[in-house]
């Protein structure tokens, strides 16, 4: 260790020198008494760490102070108002990843210990839902849990569909997500749960986190729902009438995911660059419309070590969002082969590939490229949709081509899968895709590209390089983290262990860059944190 401290010769500690820590081993355990204050202190040429004994304000202790530190718990990092909001022990949120892979034995090991995770609603058939609202509520009668809501332009009946059974079984909390613009849907959760307290306050019961990466979605969320969209639901007897009148004085959300460089869908911002403009966007928001309270801002993408969620609270964050690391878990809904390949990857193993729920919008997302052919091949698959006006006009080579390598049976018969699948899901698509060949051809890719997200959960044998995983590159920075403990091997990793040591250990470099900042500098072993 070697210290370049401001001389203090007024400060002093005093303490037995049983209580000194003058190895590595002692200097560890005294940083990690994370709920102790921690002391550099000197007597000669021996310089150890201490959490007891006592500070003097004169030269009289038995030491020199060096340096001294105050305690933080991992449960202060991030916002109380998160906490307290949300009944949580840590600012912390296991974000939903669709498919069902933020799965309800996910949300309720992560419920359990008092930690907030979102199931992954998006893409599930509304049956999948409500089963799952069935098995979370069972499990977690008081929370903590949210449900994700996933923007489905392309089946606008899905969205509905959630939530109204969000509405009808009290789900209190969701994560909207992928959203362009808001719409009646979300808007009619959002309002049907305010109400006037008897002391006069405005209580909204249903809360919204919404996961976002563009101003203009944040300016949505930010602000009172829209008087148009309001002025429907309550005509269609949606919302009361005072409803209506209440939304006007509460923000769409109470929460603001930043979302930065994730898995699945992603926009691959900088964290350092938007973080900062949605957290003034906030602080305008608040102003211009007269808010009680600020509208919180966390931020996800790209978090997989406690250095990564250290800086992100340290750039005001309220709470941070995991997605990529929790995948790899055992409570996932991934299968055994996908999991395997997360715990392998390096940061660098990820690519953007076409998204099935917004495919003609020409929407990617990012997905692991390591021991899967998906992403090129889905690519592919975009490229010959924008060359071509209809199935027919594929040139017969590439037909050919696409039935052997990729879909492995004729079109045809996909269409006719295709046509099984939305006569029960949503029959709308089907009359669209008969009036319109080139939305037909839409349908029929979106069958590969949805299937390969199932195959992946479903550990579809033969198909493995088919498999669509959602990868952001913080899964390859958690691998290079965790090498050499018990967190390398994919069988140990579970969500809430996950949670506590990068909490843990953004706490634990808090203290070390204080420490730093102070003129202490530790050998380089001890400087960062390692799950122990």
């Amino acid at each position: 260790m070697t210290t370049e401290t401001y001389p203090v010769p007024t400060t002093s500690w005093s303490g037995a020198a049983v209580e000194v820590a003058l190895d590595a081993a002692g200097w560890r355990a005294a940083l990690l008494a994370l709920d102790r204050p921690c002391h550099v202190v000197r007597r000669g040429p021996q310089v150890g760490l201490t959490t007891g004994g006592q500070v003097l304000s004169g030269g009289l202790g038995e030491y020199e102070l060096l340096a001294s530190v105050a305690p933080l718990r991992p449960e202060s990092l991030g916002s109380a108002a998160f906490r307290a909001a949300h009944g949580v022990a840590y600012a912390y949120h296991a974000g939903a990843m669709a498919n069902g892979i933020s799965s309800a034995e996910l949300v309720i090991a992560l419920g359990q210990a008092k930690l907030l995770g979102s199931f992954g609603a998006g893409g599930l058939p509304p049956q999948q839902i409500e089963s799952a609202i069935h098995t979370i509520q069972a499990a977690l009668p008081n929370g903590p849990y949210a449900f994700n809501l996933i923007h489905s332009p392309n089946e606008e009946a899905l969205e509905r569909r959630a939530v109204e059974l969000f509405l009808e079984r009290g789900v209190q909390t969701i994560e909207a997500s992928a959203f362009l613009a808001l719409t009646g849907h979300v808007v009619r959760y959002r309002v049907a749960g305010l109400r006037r307290t008897p002391d006069g306050q405005i209580e909204a019961t249903n809360k919204v986190i919404a996961k976002l990466s563009r101003g203009e979605v944040a300016a949505a969320f930010l602000g009172p729902a829209p008087a148009r969209i309001l002025g429907e639901l309550q005509a269609a007897g949606l919302i009361t009438a005072e409803q209506a009148a209440l939304a006007a004085h509460v923000p769409m959300a109470d929460d603001i995911t930043v979302e930065a460089d994730s898995g699945g869908h992603t926009d691959n911002r900088p964290l350092v660059c938007l973080l900062p403009a949605i957290q003034s966007q906030r602080d305008e928001a608040r102003v211009q419309h007269g808010y009680p309270h600020l509208v919180r801002v966390g931020a996800g993408g790209g978090i997989g070590t406690p250095a990564a969620a250290l800086a992100t609270f340290m750039m005001g964050a309220d709470y941070i969002v995991t997605g990529s690391v929790n995948q790899a878990c055992l409570e996932s809904g991934s299968s055994p082969w996908v999991r395997a390949q997360l715990a392998a990857a390096e940061m660098a193993d990820v690519m953007m590939a076409p998204a099935a729920d917004m495919f003609e919008m020409g929407v990617k997302l990012q997905v692991l490229k390591r021991g899967t052919l998906f992403p090129v091949r889905a690519q592919k698959l975009y490229e010959i949709y924008r060359a071509y006006d209809s199935l027919d006009a594929i040139p017969a080579a590439e037909r050919s081509k696409l039935e052997r390598q990729i879909f492995r049976r004729p079109l045809a018969e996909v269409w006719g899968d295709t046509e099984a699948f939305f006569a029960g899901r949503d029959p709308e698509q089907l009359r669209q895709a008969e009036a319109n060949p080139k939305r037909k051809m839409a349908l029929v890719f979106r069958w590969y590209l949805g299937l390969s997200s199932r195959w992946a959960n479903s550990g579809e044998p033969g198909r493995e390089t088919d498999y669509q995983i959602w990868c952001g590159p913080a899964m390859g920075a958690f691998n290079s983290w965790v090498r050499g403990s018990h967190l390398e091997q994919p069988e140990e990793r579970r969500v809430v262990e996950v949670a506590r040591q990068l909490m843990v250990g953004a706490a634990y470099q808090y203290r070390t860059q204080q420490l730093q900042m102070l003129g202490i500098e530790l050998p380089g072993e001890l400087k960062y944190y390692k799950p122990q």
